[in-house]
């Protein structure tokens, strides 16, 4: 996905104006063709009826889309915080040295998970996804051990939950990365300069200034899909409110 899309703000802007001279420009070819002869004014009308609602069709699945990624994107939010927070009360089944080190690493991990939520420039995406595999990898290094060298089922408990843990983090990555497509994107993008371009080749009020209100609409409703579509950019974001909660509970004595 290109990296404008996870800018509301530019696509917003760039819908904008190029619907706007989309809309010109079929302003521009209505003032220099023949009037619509006998006929042609309802046929035209049918065609531009069905492309208005075709787009409206395609926006509101795009919209829905949108909807559905974020919830999941809250939704796994919610399920890795209570993955972390069963682990940290697992811990206390593990041999001492082996808790204690567990707990350390679990709270260092859930610092990061935080991060992964509220990036930060001086901590880059790239750098917080280096160090929660090498967390990962020491978390289990360390229930591995305990497993290797106490094989019972209730080790067995702590190992499941770790493993939990592991995944709950793959699960939202590949959330923040399932984006609505760029085909979805180039349809809405076409659409809305055809719907724009039969507008201004239809419209017989005098002046410009209803050409704008279809631009600014559309471009409002891309503004919204990019924003509820884009994990980091924009408005609404995804607050990492239960791993925070998660993250006061375990605060050491």
């Amino acid at each position: 996905m290109p990296d404008n899309f996870d800018n509301p703000f530019a696509v917003f802007a760039a819908a904008l104006i190029g619907q706007i001279i989309a809309a010109l420009v079929g302003d521009f070819l209505r003032k220099r063709v023949q009037s619509f002869k006998q006929g042609e004014r309802h046929d035209f009308n049918t065609v531009q009826a069905a492309t208005l609602t075709l787009m409206a069709l395609i926006i509101g699945f795009s919209f829905s889309m949108a909807v559905t990624r974020y919830d999941q994107r809250k939704t796994l939010e919610e399920a890795e915080a209570n993955a972390i927070g069963t682990e940290y009360l697992r811990a206390d089944l593990l041999p001492e040295e082996s808790a204690s080190r567990t707990r350390e690493l679990l709270r260092k991990y859930l610092d990061l998970r935080i991060a992964f939520y509220e990036e930060a420039k001086s901590r880059p995406a790239t750098d917080i996804a280096q160090q929660t595999a090498n967390v990962q990898g020491e978390m289990w290094s360390v229930v591995r051990s305990a497993a290797t060298s106490q094989p019972t089922p209730t080790i067995a408990l702590v190992v499941s939950g770790m493993n939990e843990v592991i995944n709950a983090q793959g699960f939202t990555q590949a959330a923040w990365w399932n984006r609505i497509p760029k085909g979805a994107w180039a349809m809405m993008a076409l659409m809305a300069l055809s719907c724009n371009l039969l507008v201004g080749y239809g419209e017989r009020r005098k002046g410009e200034l209803f050409l704008f209100v279809l631009p600014v609409v559309i471009s409002l409703a891309f503004f919204l899909i990019a924003d509820l579509d884009s994990p980091r950019g924009g408005a609404i974001r995804v607050h990492p409110q239960n791993l925070l909660a998660a993250a006061q509970s375990m605060k050491p004595p």
